[in-house]
Parts: structure tokens; sequence; C-alpha cells
């Protein structure tokens, strides 16, 4: 039976059809709003609403991924995640996931054997500095972050700083935050395109940032859009944006909530 296209060529289904594998801080927010653009569903999750995301289930994701992150010795790990479990949390919601489905993209290939996927890599030495300061040492090392990790768990009864931790923890492979460094970093993001480049084979593109458009839409069988390609999240801009985004966060977890 033929699929259903919008006018653009995106399937009008909401179901798993782009997986997006480009590792947090790799022009992510750029991609995603070029699939939107494009006219596709897509998951972009550390943009959003931060307390609108299903915070508990990819908790239980990275536990399901990742065994050795929280489970006690003599417990039985949490099961690997089915197709089922990747389709309650993104698959049967979006066309395309990013950013934050990123470090299970792996998974995602393995569960979604008819989605196409999107590589986009940047050299680890220019990915790290931009992962450092953005995700990593927020997420572990500045005080605000035992202030968030508190008031979302015990007031929100959201884990948002616990999920991204245990997310970073089981994807490096650390227990600690003195033990990421950037050599081990690069080991596991090499080996993380490596292994999605081997399962994608075939069902991918390499996409390198300036490529505009063209190769894009071919490979995904959609009309250019007559606007220009979304560049955002240069380094100019990004001491600002971070600031502005931290500042959303703490309104939007505080009790009396100034973002609204």
């Amino acid at each position: 039976m033929a699929e259903p296209f919008s006018a653009t060529g995106a399937p009008s289904e909401s179901r798993l059809v782009i997986i997006h594998a480009g590792f947090f801080r790799t022009a992510t927010n750029s991609m995603a709003l070029a699939y939107q653009i494009l006219g596709f569903t897509t998951h972009h999750g550390l943009v959003e609403d931060i307390l609108q995301l299903p915070w508990n289930a990819i908790e239980q994701a990275a536990e399901a991924t990742w065994p050795s992150i929280n489970t006690p010795p003599g417990r039985t790990p949490r099961p690997p995640f089915a197709r089922a479990d990747w389709d309650a949390l993104w698959g049967s919601k979006y066309q395309v996931v990013t950013d934050l489905a990123s470090p299970f993209a792996c998974e995602l290939i393995k569960a979604y054997p008819e989605a196409k996927v999107v590589v986009v890599q940047r050299d680890a030495e220019q990915w790290w500095p931009s992962f450092k300061s953005v995700l990593l040492d927020p997420v572990f090392t500045e005080p605000r972050a035992t202030f968030f990790s508190f008031i979302g768990r015990y007031f929100f009864r959201q884990p948002v700083f616990q999920a991204l931790q245990k997310i970073v923890s089981g994807f490096f492979g650390t227990k600690t935050r003195a033990e990421l460094t950037f050599e081990r970093a690069k080991e596991r993001y090499d080996a993380y395109y490596a292994e999605v480049r081997m399962l994608a084979a075939g069902r991918m593109l390499e996409y390198r940032m300036g490529d505009g458009w063209e190769p894009l839409c071919a490979f995904l069988g959609v009309d250019v859009p007559d606007v220009p390609f979304p560049r955002v999240n240069d380094r100019a801009n990004n001491k600002k944006d971070e600031a502005a985004r931290r500042w959303k966060t703490l309104a939007t977890l505080l009790p009396w909530n100034w973002s609204k």
C-alpha cells in the first residue's frame, strides 16, 4: 500500500522514518529546524519545554541500554528496550528524532530497519569544548546541577538531571565526571560513529554542514525548499543562547515559575 505523503513530500503519518545520528553539539539544532522546514514532525529534546519531556521513560531507556549504571549487585538488570518501548517513547509520535535521542542511535537503527539514517559528525577536537561547556559541566560539576536535580526530582517528579547523568555515564562508560577526559570521550565518540555506519550501511547519508538542501532532500525524497538552510547555535551566539536556556530552565523549575 502506498504511503500517504504531505505536500512537501514528507510522510503525513506519525512514525519514525528518520534517525538523526549526530551526537550532542553536532549542529543538531540546525538539523532539527531543517527537518521541520521539510515537513517532518521532529523531536529535538533539549530545546523543548524541559518539563514536558518524558524523563522517567528516558531514564528507563538509559538503564535498559546501559544496565551497569543502575543495577546493584544481586538485582536483575532492566531488559533492553524492544521496538514497542521505543515506539512508546518516540517512535509512534515523531518522524525524526535528534539530539536527546542521539546516544540511543544504534539501538534505534536496529529497532527500525526501515528508517533512513542521517549521519553528522564534527571533528572531536571541535566537538569536545562545546559538549563539555554546554552539557557535561552543567549536568555534573556546577553547583546548580545539584539544585536543579533536587527541584526536578522532588518538586516536579521529573528526573531531568538524573536521566542526563545516566545517559552520559552509560554512553561513555564512566562512573565519575573525573573519569571523562577528552581522550576517553574521543575514543567513545569515534566508536559510536563507527558502529552507526556499520549498522546503517545501505540506508544512510553522510551529511556535512554546509552541503545545503540538495543532498539531504534527494536522500529523503522531498522537494528542495525555497529558503536558506538554517544555521543556529554558531560559536558567536552560543554563550548568549546558553545563558538564556539556563535562565529559562531555572524559571521553569522554580515553584513560582517566572517564565509564565
